[in-house]
């Protein structure tokens, strides 16, 4: 116990740390710290009011999630993903999330609704133009998906896959139109579920991703 008790000041100090971290990692995917940006720590552990080893612990943990990238000399920078992050991050979700949507017939009726709601709801923001709050039901849409597999550690596995995705996304800028693409083909793939057109639905996804992946990686490159 008393060797427990000796790591005390550790735990508080990494408790505050995860805090700092998930407060900066709202702010890397708000865009208020944009892609490629160098973050100072002094300014930021003043205005935070946390300590310098508090910060860097938080600096890296968002850096093992590719929030974050620690450059020698220089300093820690928001990551810029590059194509190469892409292609590794859809190679990802095509294995997480195609093998989760085969898992539709046996789940709950609250799990399916968790994948049919957002799509409802970013055709609804998209009638309306709203393409940023269209983008942010899109990605529950996909974080509804791996639900069907009803894993936690899956799903925060795939939360720390969309936050880089969207980073790529803020890289990529102009989104608007990859969006107008992309709400329609999620009915789609919604309306093969619901007529239990599974392998249909799984290809659909399949071709989304090929699709996605692609015109995100020509953004990136453009920029």
């Amino acid at each position: 116990m008393s060797t427990l008790a000796q790591g005390k000041a550790g735990l508080e100090r990494a408790s505050t740390a995860q805090k700092v971290a998930d407060m900066l990692r709202e702010r890397v995917l708000d865009g208020e710290l944009a892609p490629g940006l160098r973050l100072s720590e002094e300014a930021i552990g003043g205005a935070l009011g946390v300590s310098r080893n508090t910060l860097r612990e938080a600096f890296r943990l968002l850096t093992r999630d590719r929030l974050l990238v620690h450059e020698h000399s220089r300093g820690v920078f928001v990551r810029r993903p590059t194509g190469d992050d892409v292609r590794d991050l859809y190679a990802a979700r095509r294995v997480i999330e195609c093998g989760a949507l085969r898992l539709w017939n046996g789940v709950t009726d609250a799990q399916r609704e968790a994948v049919r709601a957002p799509v409802r709801q970013a055709v609804a923001r998209a009638e309306k133009n709203d393409w940023t709050k269209a983008g942010s039901a899109n990605i529950q849409f996909h974080r509804g998906i791996v639900g069907l597999a009803g894993s936690t550690r899956l799903s925060d596995e795939s939360d720390r896959l969309f936050a880089e995705l969207m980073l790529a996304f803020r890289v990529a800028q102009e989104i608007n139109d990859f969006y107008q693409t992309y709400v329609p083909w999620n009915r789609r793939i919604v309306e093969l579920l619901n007529n239990s057109e599974i392998d249909e639905a799984v290809d659909q996804l399949n071709e989304y991703f090929d699709a996605a992946e692609e015109d995100l990686v020509q953004r990136l490159e453009a920029n």
